[in-house]
């Protein structure tokens, strides 16, 4: 595909997108904006959330996965699934009966103020890096397609200024309000592209005889422990990451929050949670067939390329009919452009509420405020993108779970031993707690192989984080004084 068919497509998207986000958002309040003035209909926000955890790196990374890992992934999919029940009937009453803004609020009402913004910093680093990492990926791909085949080239640090404004102009005046439509849209845009692009693959002739033996389609491993595809790793990790990151992430939270009551908002998750299992499917399914194909067709160039690179390189590079490339583009901007919405929005909330105070500021004080804190968040993501493209060295999915793990760790912690213990704790002593317990996890990480037999760590670093963090609050725990 050619640079301007490239930004025709993207152009036209955009200006449906942002039709819909004006229709939504421009008469949204302060509240519209922070919780969408609780009245969204559970199915919408069910149907707009997969737009939100579907980010573009998912898009690029989970049909490249398959060479090296075959449907592992899945796995961690299964441990979703059980993680949003236990979101929907655990954490979900606990915050409707609060009536909490951010979910945050809730660290400050049962231990105090520096666990409370302890939580919120922890949220604001882990969403910054997450949702950067995942634009970075969009900024990578365009950077690709687009704008390094222009007659004249458009740097790099011009190209995540470029992304971040879009996401900002979809999400300043409605926040939340617009997000729950604007993802719909999305949501639906991913899924069509993903199945019409299965279904061109499978016209263009490819062989998936006996695809249900290839070891690109191998799901389950039981076979050795100390490898990161075993199967109880990536499953207890699936459990515990989509509650940190879903269910301890003020930007999921804040579309499901926005439902009219607890059980609606139930209702959300769980079938959100369904809808992910066979959309994530998909995906692999379209990796394995992307990998077929090129097997078949002798196409040497996809052996030399990173497994981020597959899916963009064959969709936008003549192999398939034009359509393919058009569904591509479509597909990876919607999800990625829906993440990196709800992660602005988030940020903008969780700064403006936990870090700055300003819940109980008259309304106009309030607007300025966040306005104000919304341009500041894109400015600092439009940074921490250009950095991430100087440093950038691993499979971006990975590096994007590799963050969770450490960010969103103590977060669990923290949630864990407020929600199953009635202890308090010296709150002034949290933040060194927060910060040993990554640090102590980095150690076992970094020498694991060495002093275990072996054994790599994967995505239970943060369940190894939680647990020191729990460890933490034990030892800080006050003493009852006994009358």
């Amino acid at each position: 595909m050619n640079p301007l068919t490239i930004l025709l497509v993207i152009a036209g998207y955009f200006a449906l997108l942002f039709f819909i986000s004006y229709l939504a958002g421009r008469k949204a309040d302060n509240a519209g904006f922070f919780s969408g003035n609780r009245s969204s209909n559970w199915l919408l926000v069910a149907m707009s959330t997969i737009g939100a955890a579907i980010s573009g790196v998912t898009f690029v990374s989970v049909p490249g996965m398959v060479a090296t890992s075959g449907w592992a992934y899945m796995q961690m999919v299964l441990g979703f699934t059980v993680g949003q029940f236990l979101i929907a009937y655990v954490l979900i009453p606990l915050y409707y009966k609060l009536n909490l803004t951010s979910i945050y609020q809730y660290l400050q009402q049962r231990f105090g103020m520096s666990t409370y913004k302890s939580g919120a910093w922890l949220f604001f680093v882990s969403k910054m890096l997450g949702a950067s990492v995942r634009l970075f990926v969009v900024s990578e791909v365009l950077q690709l397609l687009v704008f390094d085949r222009l007659s004249v080239p458009v740097p790099f640090w011009a190209n995540a200024i470029i992304t971040v404004l879009i996401v900002y102009l979809c999400t300043f005046k409605g926040g939340v309000k617009s997000l729950i439509w604007t993802d719909l849209l999305k949501t639906c845009c991913l899924i069509l592209s993903v199945a019409l692009c299965i279904y061109f693959v499978l016209r263009a002739g490819v062989n998936i005889d006996g695809w249900t033996s290839s070891d690109m389609t191998r799901s389950f491993f039981f076979d050795n422990p100390k490898e990161g595809t075993y199967f109880w790793k990536q499953f207890l990790a699936g459990i515990f990451l989509v509650i940190a990151t879903t269910g301890l992430d003020q930007d999921l939270m804040q579309r499901t929050l926005s439902c009219k009551n607890p059980r609606e908002s139930q209702k959300n998750l769980i079938v959100g949670a369904l809808m992910q299992i066979v959309v994530i499917g998909l995906f692999l399914f379209l990796g394995f067939l992307l990998y077929a194909y090129a097997d078949q067709m002798n196409i040497a160039q996809v052996a030399n390329l990173k497994g981020d690179e597959v899916f963009p390189f064959l969709a936008t590079g003549n192999y398939f009919p034009v359509i393919v490339g058009v569904l591509f583009i479509i597909g990876f901007i919607a999800a990625a452009y829906s993440a990196a919405g709800g992660a602005l929005t988030a940020l903008t909330t969780s700064f403006t509420i936990d870090i700055l105070n300003k819940q109980q500021s008259d309304d106009a004080a309030l607007t300025r405020t966040r306005t104000l804190v919304h341009i500041g968040m894109a400015l600092m993501m439009a940074a921490c993108i250009y950095v991430i493209h100087l440093l950038n060295n691993d499979s971006v999915i990975q590096t994007v779970y590799k963050v969770a793990s450490y960010t969103y760790g103590p977060l669990l912690g923290m949630f864990c031993f407020g929600i199953f213990t009635k202890k308090q704790v010296r709150d002034k002593w949290i933040p060194l707690v927060v910060i040993l317990a990554p640090v102590i996890t980095w150690i076992l990480d970094v020498n694991s192989v060495a002093w275990f037999n072996g054994y790599v760590f994967s995505h239970e670093r943060l369940i190894f984080n939680a647990l020191f963090t729990c460890i933490g609050m034990m030892f800080l725990m006050k003493r009852e004084v006994k009358a």
